[in-house]
């Protein structure tokens, strides 16, 4: 009972820290950091793997890892940072999400050999599994209204699309006046404001009633999501690892199933929370939209640079139009959310995306790009309708006390879909050739899943019009 109280006042608190629209808006700005933190850091350690390895001596593998170990501890904890955040407050597993990400991206700069960088890597993805799920929970907290969470939610979900705009912009020219280790230094800044103005305008809620940390879900979940993201990054160069990965994945989820039903409301996933059409719908059309969406940008930049049609430099600008499409439309996601329904935007910006693959995949082979930016502008314009909604449709479909472990659960249907598209797009490209043939098939295939995703969603979110 007395939790429950706590709950309460802290959820009051609310009303404190973010009263009027300045605090608000300050309080939304805080929010977005936490994205463009985890998504600046992503998008610019790609280009300087290169560098890294001239630097520090270090092989293909080990360079992999870089970016790998941030990806594995970031999809291994992702439920814990959710869980965390319920039970012992939203604002705190922030602040400390932002901590430790810093804390790691320290010892990236001044990492002397390349298993010290991994490590760091690694610290850095805790950090994000923490503050990524807490930040998206808080919009549920400081927005109950659900219109004006919407419109929150689109200004949140577009940093993705500006983190990837700036992201190889910025980190370029880091990289070329600065050195490689300046990529690492720049989120610090943005880590600790992040920190202050969580102090300063950010509510604290948690909601620990009925609920405990459960050391055996959390090992189990760990394995499962762990076992899928390994299998993903492994798939191209050890299949055999990969497929390892997957079939213990696979075989540790009903037990997994088992205890959380047992469990009920205390689970670390609480099943109940999928009986929810409009929750369901979410997850699924979010899986779908990640699986196309990544599996295209792993193989169109890479076959572009194959084929000899545009340089690396030239591939990362080439997809500037869909993540600059993405970034400005998705602000206005809450608006035509409340004109054209949830259902429409979660439903058609999906198969929009859907609808951009198809298109790529009917111009391969051309030698210029101009019909691909096409393709790429209907991707991007598809990703900034639906992404925001598709947050506040998860998040607004449950309970204030399951915001957090709603917020995860999102994220995991983020990353499985992006998982499992990058692995089984990139076979199939490699199983036709790995030539245009393979891209086309590939694209078409992860297009076909967005739409089947997107109808799958249109009949989950029948009652959410």
């Amino acid at each position: 009972m007395q939790s429950g109280r706590d709950a309460v006042l802290r959820r009051g608190e609310s009303k404190q820290h973010c009263s009027g629209k300045g605090g608000r808006g300050l309080a939304l700005a805080t929010l977005c950091l936490a994205v463009l933190i985890a998504q600046l850091d992503s998008s610019v350690v790609n280009l300087a793997v290169a560098p890294i390895g001239r630097s520090l001596g270090a092989s293909v593998a080990e360079l992999q890892w870089t970016i790998d170990g941030y990806n594995l501890a970031y999809a291994v904890l992702l439920l814990t940072g959710g869980l965390l955040a319920d039970l012992y407050g939203r604002r705190l597993v922030f602040m400390a999400g932002a901590v430790v990400f810093v804390a790691g991206s320290l010892g990236c700069a001044a990492a002397p050999n390349v298993a010290v960088l991994v490590g760091g890597r690694v610290v850095a993805g805790v950090g994000a599994a923490l503050l990524l799920p807490a930040s998206l929970a808080l919009v549920a907290v400081v927005w109950p209204d659900p219109a004006k969470r919407r419109n929150a939610l689109g200004i949140w979900s577009a940093c993705n699309g500006l983190s990837f705009v700036i992201g190889p912009t910025l980190g370029g020219l880091l990289i070329a006046h600065a050195g490689w280790r300046s990529i690492f230094i720049v989120v610090v800044p943005l880590g600790m404001a992040a920190v202050g103005l969580a102090l300063a305008v950010l509510p604290e809620s948690s909601d620990p009633q009925g609920r405990a940390f459960d050391a055996s879900a959390q090992i189990l979940g760990a394995l499962i999501l762990g076992g899928l993201a390994l299998a993903g990054i492994e798939a191209q160069d050890f299949p055999a690892l990969a497929l390892g990965a997957a079939a213990l994945a696979c075989a540790l989820f009903p037990l997994f199933w088992t205890i959380e039903r047992r469990r009920g409301d205390a689970a670390l996933v609480p099943l109940d929370l999928f009986r929810i059409r409009t929750f369901r719908g979410a997850i699924l059309a979010t899986a779908g939209m990640t699986f196309g969406m990544y599996g295209m940008l792993f193989l169109l930049p890479m076959s572009w640079q194959r084929a000899g049609v545009l340089s690396a430099v030239g591939a990362g600008l080439a997809l500037v139009p869909m993540a600059a499409i993405f970034a400005l439309v998705s602000p206005f996601s809450g608006f035509l959310t409340h004109r054209l329904g949830a259902r429409t935007m979660t439903s058609g910006g999906v198969a929009l995306i859907g609808c951009g693959l198809c298109v790529l995949a009917a111009v391969v082979g051309e030698r210029t790009i101009i019909s691909a930016i096409v393709g790429l502008s209907i991707t991007g314009l598809g990703m900034g309708v639906a992404t925001g909604p598709l947050f506040a449709v998860a998040v607004g479909a449950v309970a204030p006390a399951r915001s957090g472990t709603a917020a995860a659960l999102i994220n995991v249907a983020r990353m499985v879909g992006a998982t499992i598209g990058v692995a089984m797009l990139g076979s199939v490209y490699a199983l036709f050739g790995g030539g245009p043939l393979g891209l086309r098939v590939a694209l078409f295939l992860g297009g076909a899943v967005q739409l089947c995703a997107a109808a799958m969603a249109w009949i989950e979110g029948r009652d959410h019009a």
